[in-house]
This record gives C-alpha cells, sequence and structure tokens, in this order.
C-alpha cells in the first residue's frame, strides 16, 4: 500500500517515528553521495524508541545498521521505521534486510521505494513473515532525495540555477560593481544552498571576472560537511593565483560548451545535484538545453536601470514561446525575496493558451 492510504495504517507514534527518521537523515545532506539521504528509527515491541541512525557517508554503514546496533536487543519483536526501502543487495555494504531479519524485527514502515536494482527489499521481508507498509510520509521523504531519485530517473545530476538580481533583473551595474547586490542574510542563504550541493558550476568569464572562492562559508556547518567540487567550464586558463586553484576544495576545469556533455561528465563523477553559479551566458546554455531543473532566485529591491541582464539570449522571439515556471516558494530573508521555482511541462504550458482556463499553483510565503 502506497501514500495516503498507507498513512491511514500506521499508529500514531509510527508516523511521529517517520518525522524524526525525516530528520536524522538531514544531518546526512552534503556527505552521502552518490548515495542518498536516509533516516531510520527503531520502536520496541511497546512503541518506545529504542534506537535512531543515519546514513553519514558512501561505503559506511546504512541508517538501518546504525539505528538497529542502538537499540540492540531491545529491537527484538519492535517496529523499524526508515525514509527509503531497506536494500536487498550486496555492495560495499551487507544487505539491510538480512539485518532487520536477525534483529527479530517484527515490523517495518519505510516511505519511498529503492527505484534502483537494490530495490524489492520490503516484498522480501514481507514474504519472510514481517509485517511491512510502504509510502509512508512518501511526498516528504521524496522531496527529500529529489536528485538522487532524479539521477536514478534520467541519469544526469539535478540542476539548480542560483541567482541574485535586482527589481529590474540586473546582476551588476553599468560599471560591473555587482558587490553586494542582496542583503548578508540572503548570501549566507546562498552557503546553505551550496551546503546541499555536490558540485558548483560557473563559466571561466564569472572565475576570471569575481574570483570566487566556491566554497561553503557558514558557523554551524555540519562538520561532516564535504566542500562541494568546483567545476569551471570553458577554455581559458585559470591565473595561478586564482582562489579556485586552493586547496580549500576539489576543482576541476571542463573545456567543453555543451551543458549534456559538462552533466555527464559530473555523472561519472557521482555528482547528484550541481548548483548552477555562472553567468548570464552560461545560465542561457543550460536553460536552452532544458537542463535547469530548479531556479531560486534571489531578488534585492534595487532599481539599476541599466548593467547585465540576469540571463543572455534564449533564442526566444514570441512570448507564446517562452519559458514557464511555476512558483513554489517565496520566502523573505532580511529586506530580499527567494523565489523557488520548478519548470511547467509542456502539456501544462499548452493548456496555458489563450482560451484555457489555469488555475494558479499555490504560493507558500514565510
Amino acid at each position: 500500500m502506497q501514500g495516503v492510504e498507507a498513512t491511514a495504517h500506521v499508529a500514531a507514534h509510527e508516523l511521529a517515528a517517520m518525522r524524526r527518521a525525516l530528520a536524522l537523515a538531514e544531518r546526512g545532506r552534503g556527505s552521502t553521495s552518490p548515495n542518498p539521504i536516509v533516516g531510520c528509527v527503531v520502536l520496541d515491541a511497546a512503541g518506545r524508541v529504542v534506537g535512531e541512525g543515519f546514513h553519514l557517508r558512501a561505503g559506511g554503514p546504512h541508517a538501518e545498521v546504525v539505528a538497529l546496533a542502538a537499540a540492540g536487543p531491545a529491537a527484538r519483536g519492535g517496529t523499524l521505521v526508515v525514509t527509503l526501502e531497506p536494500c536487498r543487495h550486496v555492495g560495499r555494504t551487507g544487505p539491510c534486510v538480512a539485518e532487520i531479519r536477525r534483529a527479530g524485527i517484527r515490523r517495518v514502515v519505510y516511505a519511498v521505494a529503492d527505484p534502483t536494482a537494490a530495490g524489492g527489499g520490503g516484498a522480501e521481508l514481507a514474504a519472510a513473515g514481517l509485517d511491512v507498509v510502504g509510502g509512508v510520509l512518501a511526498a516528504e521523504a521524496a522531496a527529500a532525495n529529489r536528485a538522487w531519485l532524479h539521477r536514478v530517473a534520467t541519469g544526469r545530476p539535478f540542476v539548480t540555477w542560483k541567482y541574485a538580481a535586482t527589481l529590474d533583473g540586473r546582476v551588476a551595474a553599468a560599471d560591473g560593481s555587482s558587490r553586494w547586490i542582496t542583503s548578508d542574510e540572503a548570501r549566507r542563504d546562498v552557503h546553505l544552498l551550496r551546503a546541499q550541493s555536490d558540485a558548483i558550476v560557473i563559466g571561466t568569464g564569472t572565475a576570471l571576472a569575481d574570483d570566487p572562492a566556491l566554497t561553503v562559508r557558514v558557523d554551524d556547518a555540519a562538520p561532516d560537511l564535504t566542500q562541494p567540487l568546483r567545476v569551471v567550464v570553458g577554455r581559458r586558463d585559470l591565473p595561478p593565483g586564482a582562489r579556485l586553484r586552493d586547496d580549500t576544495a576539489p576543482t576541476v576545469q571542463l573545456r567543453k560548451h555543451d551543458p549534456a556533455a559538462v552533466l555527464a561528465r559530473l555523472a561519472d563523477r557521482g555528482v547528484l545535484s550541481v548548483l548552477l553559479e555562472g553567468g548570464p551566458t552560461l545560465a542561457a546554455a543550460f536553460l536552452r538545453a532544458r537542463l535547469v531543473d530548479r531556479i531560486v532566485a534571489y531578488v534585492a529591491p534595487i532599481l539599476l536601470g541599466s548593467g547585465p541582464p540576469l540571463v543572455a539570449d534564449l533564442g526566444i522571439a514570441t512570448l507564446a514561446a517562452g519559458q514557464r515556471w511555476r512558483i513554489d516558494e517565496v520566502t523573505r530573508i532580511g529586506p530580499d525575496l527567494r523565489l523557488t521555482l520548478a519548470p511547467v511541462s509542456a502539456d501544462a504550458t499548452a493548456a496555458a493558451a489563450p482560451g484555457a482556463t489555469v488555475t494558479p499553483a499555490a504560493v507558500g510565503v514565510a
């Protein structure tokens, strides 16, 4: 059983345990790629929490193994609640289904089915006589593992285009000055966004003009955070003293301009999520190739009237041909706004043509 129906078949304490497992999974964000983030809670036979765990790093123990080890003998006859269907294959670690059976677990509640070759653990456990319920808080768990699920489905990393601009869509003034368009609060939020990404991609134009460090710099970053891979796209060489040449984070230069080829190379390196921080030209290349999966826009209450626009020519001549995006979230950060947008499908775009009736999507404001 899945989704709403599945949630109806779990007790309140199991639902609370799943929410806790989702929170635990977030502790691994930024260090688990190319694996998903996973959290797990073990309840004893009376429904009390006796063990917790999360997946920290690829090659390390899975969340279920950590939680079962913490629970010890108290797990026997109890319930295991986990954000991803337990695996049943032997990789760098053993199959979690074997550990679950060995621990004497009676019931398993999971959120998202594993779509890889390791999937099917739920069915295997059910066949062994365990009570298994899947699809509990599946939407929340799928959103948390959006990049991993996207990579499994498409074979390429999930791409977020991040930009900071004025109200009139300028990323710098006419004299080239751009520091700082947005506030300290917005820039700190960008660092948190970087911490959730496996790679940050810019073009050589941005690298040469701004000499960025492209590192995560926040006081409360997770101690196990892995600095994102810094990726420079383009053929021009970086100067010897460029900050991207230091040892604070790994850097790779890809001397190509095809966005699909760039993503293929990054996929080969195990990258699940890409933060596109380049200038107007690189952004336009990814947008024209339809390889942007999300936009996170920081908009400052400033008007310039001139200066470079946030994106270069997209080859669009008419309003009807414009790329359509859905606003999923609007959040005020200091004096600025952060907008999170998702692409509108081709079918939805066609439905928005003159004469059609479209119901606006809800926008959450925090």
